[in-house]
């Protein structure tokens, strides 16, 4: 039907007359919906001069002229005079305005040639006579349509259209399928052009109402009547009506034009959205992942080359519909990024009370078997055991390549957990396990369960929320990313870089947090690729006074460094942030200590926020000779204070307890990272010894020494 509205058009000579019941009985407001059809019905029309001419009655007491047919000659002209009449209000005499169009005919209209059309808009409720005027004015040849208008009594506007009765009978509470009605009519009739290639009018059921007010027998009552004797009453029964508005609804058939939708095909994939663009375009809205081409293809793929298996949430904790919408999600992903010639492996795992496989990676090549053996995955119910199904899945998830086998398949393992419910046994311990067995684990679930999920991946960044089910559908362009970040992980692997911890080893961090921070060293040095031409570590520890632990040019290597770190001493005592930097500008941050020219330098900076009053001058004088300076609070502390040590927002993390470190570590190693890809300036800091001036050249920078000889101004 919408496109049959692109296309009504009745072309031919014709004059139309519009006769609108302005009384009291119809009101303003369903006047105003009369003007909107009429001007609708003006859509289908092709008013010009010597096409389709309109003129407009409005009747109630009497009969007014709005405007003859030869007034206005194009149809915006009469549209834009429709809207601007005015309602009169009065009795409803439709015999009377018929009378007037008996005796003057249709003003303004041409001779008797041409067709004459009478489109009444009424509620049928006149106060005269219409069925013998309606008779005298149909058998001149004019051709009558009926109108209803609000709750109408059908049986006097059928007296007034022309036969048939339900192809000249119209309602105009739908102004677009009574426009379509009335547009059917006349291309039926010949009257005007047939409508265009393809489409074909049909008929079809439709309702007509009527609110009508009928009596309704109440009850009855106690009543006092008298008698044949004289001074007697008796007591009786009364019957007690009232009366009721009804809305009564009448079956009735109704015409209408249909055209071919250029979206009856289905043209769109993978679930988009169809809209027709006229009879013969469209565009697709698709789905988020979709959009590879105008049909909504996969725009998304999996370049990366992993083993990937999906532990799904199958308890009774999310319930049926929860399942089903991670099926639906898990089988919408897959057909986004998956293509026939997909590197990657999938498999499913389904989890409650206890772990099963049933779909192994690896076990589907083709894409049609793999959604056919997800749908049939059927939801359990039982206990939610998360850590239970980590462990699971460590040791059976993925199957070992035969040591026969012409190819080691040695592809990244990845686990993607689908969950929506609270594990009812613990997950850290768990997932630390799956994740030491090689495994690389995204987690997807709702906010509520950010904590547990951030927990089961060990880092922030493989954790997807979604708000809402809708939102779920909108992560698969995350997942994917997450997916395939395993292929490039994360740090400065081939980045020069000389980088000095500066842990906070004091009696206010205490031992057991002290620990905490090792361990946060220890698992960032992972991140880097430790040896003389890629990434040097020193690390400072301080309590009171700065003590080096180890040089940047001490270990060359990512053992002798681990090894290193877990020999960190407990110093105690009170704090001092501003000793450590001054002792890591003057004793580390040098090239008599390892540092390299040219090279980008980070010092990251553990405190728990005490004593960095006097950290901001050292702090500047870093910065001012190219040092990045990365502080790292946690707990309470003076944000001001930190934001002058820091120099800026992005080099300033502020954690709220120790056991949420770990969470920040490839948020902190990332901001190094990206500050270490920026060009460096060979002078800062300064290169050369004993109050020798740098001067930089092109590519390449020379000490200008005093006193002093060497490359560096080092041999007296």
């Amino acid at each position: 039907i919408s496109c049959s509205l692109l296309v009504m058009q009745c072309s031919a000579s014709i004059d139309i007359l519009f006769l609108l019941d302005g009384s009291y009985s119809i009101g303003k407001g369903s006047f105003e919906r009369s003007k909107h059809f009429a001007g609708k019905l003006c859509d289908a029309l092709d008013i010009s001069p010597d096409r389709v001419r309109v003129g407009m009655l409005q009747f109630s007491s009497t009969p007014h002229l709005e405007f003859p047919l030869d007034s206005y000659l194009t149809k915006q002209e009469v549209k834009e005079r429709i809207k601007k009449t005015v309602f009169r209000g009065g009795s409803t005499d439709t015999g009377l305005a018929l009378k007037y169009i008996l005796r003057k005919g249709f003003p303004g209209g041409r001779n008797s040639t041409v067709p004459e059309i009478l489109i009444i808009l009424s509620d049928g409720k006149s106060h005269g006579n219409t069925e013998i005027p309606a008779t005298q004015v149909k058998k001149r040849g004019t051709t009558v349509f009926a109108v209803g208008i609000k709750f109408p009594r059908w049986e006097e506007l059928h007296a007034l259209a022309s036969k048939p009765t339900e192809q000249h009978v119209l309602f105009a509470g739908d102004a677009a399928d009574a426009a379509n009605g009335f547009y059917s009519t006349l291309t039926a009739s010949t009257v005007c052009n047939a409508p265009s290639p393809g489409c074909k009018i049909e008929s079809h059921p439709c309702e007509r109402k009527t609110l009508e007010t009928v009596k309704e027998l109440a009850g009855n009552y106690v009543c006092w009547k008298g008698s044949k004797q004289q001074k007697a009453v008796h007591a009786s029964l009364c019957p007690f009506y009232r009366w009721k508005r009804v809305l009564i609804k009448h079956p009735s058939r109704c015409f209408r034009t249909v055209c071919p939708d250029p979206c009856d095909s289905q043209p769109c994939q993978n679930g988009g959205t169809c809209v027709p663009e006229g009879l013969d375009k469209y565009h697709c809205l698709c789905p988020v992942g979709y959009g590879g081409d105008f049909h909504c293809a996969p725009k998304l793929s999996l370049e990366c080359s992993v083993d990937l298996l999906f532990l799904m949430d199958s308890s009774a904790g999310i319930m049926l519909e929860g399942f089903l919408r991670f099926k639906a999600f898990l089988k919408r992903f897959l057909q986004a990024v998956m293509g026939w010639d997909s590197p990657m492996n999938v498999g499913v795992a389904l989890y409650d009370t206890d772990v099963r496989i049933p779909i192994e990676v690896g076990q589907h090549k083709d894409m049609v078997g793999l959604m056919r053996s997800i749908e049939a995955l059927n939801f359990s119910g039982g206990e939610t055991l998360t850590g239970r199904a980590l462990r699971y899945v460590a040791q059976h998830g993925f199957r070992s390549t035969p040591v026969f086998a012409d190819v080691q398949d040695d592809l990244p393992r990845v686990v993607v957990l689908l969950t929506d419910s609270k594990s009812q046994d613990p997950v850290a311990e768990a997932a630390k396990y799956a994740r030491d067995q090689g495994l690389f684990l995204i987690s997807i679930g709702s906010s509520f369960l950010r904590a547990e999920l951030v927990e089961v991946t060990g880092n922030p960044k493989q954790t997807i929320i979604y708000s809402n089910p809708q939102d779920l559908f909108n992560k698969i362009p995350e997942l994917q990313k997450s997916i395939c970040s395993i292929d490039n992980p994360e740090g400065c692997q081939a980045q020069s870089l000389d980088l000095v911890f500066a842990v906070d080893a004091s009696a206010g961090v205490g031992l057991e947090n002290f620990l905490q921070l090792r361990d946060f060293v220890r698992s960032s040095s992972f991140h880097f690729s430790i040896n003389r031409d890629v990434t040097q570590i020193g690390l400072v520890v301080y309590g009171s006074k700065a003590h080096t632990a180890f040089a940047l040019d001490t270990h060359t290597s990512n053992s002798a460094l681990l090894r290193a770190i877990d020999q960190l001493p407990f110093l105690g005592g009170s704090t001092s942030p501003g000793s450590a930097l001054l002792h890591i500008y003057g004793d580390v941050m040098t090239v008599q200590k390892g540092a390299r020219p040219g090279v980008h330098k980070a010092v990251v900076m553990l405190t728990k926020g005490g004593g960095m009053e006097d950290a901001a001058s050292p702090a500047r004088q870093l910065r001012n000779n190219g040092i990045l300076v990365f502080v790292v609070v946690i707990g309470d502390a003076q944000r001001d204070m930190l934001l002058r040590v820091a120099g800026s927002p992005n080099y300033l993390v502020h954690i709220s307890s120790y056991e949420d470190l770990q969470h920040y570590e490839d948020l902190i190693i990332e901001r190094i990272c990206e500050e270490a890809k920026s060009p460096v300036n060979l002078c800062k800091p300064n290169p050369c010894m004993n109050q020798g001036v740098c001067i930089l050249g092109p590519g390449s920078y020379r000490c200008e020494c005093h006193g002093w000889e060497g490359p560096h101004c080092e041999s007296s």
